[in-house]
């Protein structure tokens, strides 16, 4: 039987596995909110690759530029400072079109490839995105695919924006939530080794228990 890991407390995990874990899944399926939970409590680097696209979009949009145009949007991408993903203005419906578009440019995906991949190969992290089990790091040795339903989704994003102050109906926002499963579709793609976690029916501590045991197995703690 292996040992109970406290909360908070790092796992000493088996030489030779960096501790890459790669969470992927469609908008608003609650992977941001377990992935940061994951890396606070093993004590890794956190990543939000979705940031990193959104980041993209609002300097498209900073120059006045269509986040649809390739060549602005791949120049945005290569001009990516780190500072931007500390912007206040990465969420709400107009950062999720912008996103949404950018990352549907092949040079903005080869543009930011580096920046992942670099991001905590050394000593382990935890990404989370749509294509990290399959494109960024397909080698991860703890891969989840995390989902809900679109119904389940479009509740907890509309929640988020009335908690938000912005404006947004419950129809519309399950809409605009099913176009960008369309518009992610050519570049989401469950990890033929990925473990599925649907969160339609867990609040966060279950769905994080679920995720522990998945990972304490793949690690092999000690």
């Amino acid at each position: 039987m292996k040992p109970v890991v406290k909360p908070g407390i790092a796992p000493v995990v088996k030489p030779g596995i960096t501790p890459i874990i790669a969470i992927d899944g469609p908008a608003a399926a609650g992977k941001g909110t377990l992935a940061r939970r994951i890396a606070a409590d093993l004590k890794l680097p956190y990543l939000d690759t979705g940031l990193l696209y959104r980041a993209v979009g609002r300097r498209v949009l900073d120059a006045a530029g269509d986040p649809r145009d390739p060549t602005a949007a791949t120049a945005a991408a290569r001009a990516l400072l780190p500072r931007d993903l500390d912007r206040g203005d990465l969420r709400g419906p107009q950062a999720d079109d912008a996103a949404a578009s950018v990352a549907a440019i092949p040079g903005v995906r080869t543009a930011l490839l580096d920046f992942q991949r670099s991001f905590g190969a050394t000593s382990g992290a935890v990404l989370d995105g749509r294509d990290i089990g399959t494109v960024i790091f397909p080698n991860a040795p703890v891969k989840l695919y995390v989902t809900a339903t679109p119904a389940e989704r479009a509740r907890r994003r509309w929640a988020e924006l009335q908690a938000a102050g912005v404006p947004a109906s419950l129809p519309e926002v399950e809409a605009d939530l099913r176009a960008r499963d369309t518009r992610d579709a050519p570049n989401m793609r469950q990890a033929d080794d990925a473990i599925p976690l649907d969160t339609t029916a867990l609040d966060a501590d279950a769905a994080f228990a679920s995720a522990l045991e998945v990972i304490r197995t793949r690690l092999g703690y000690e």
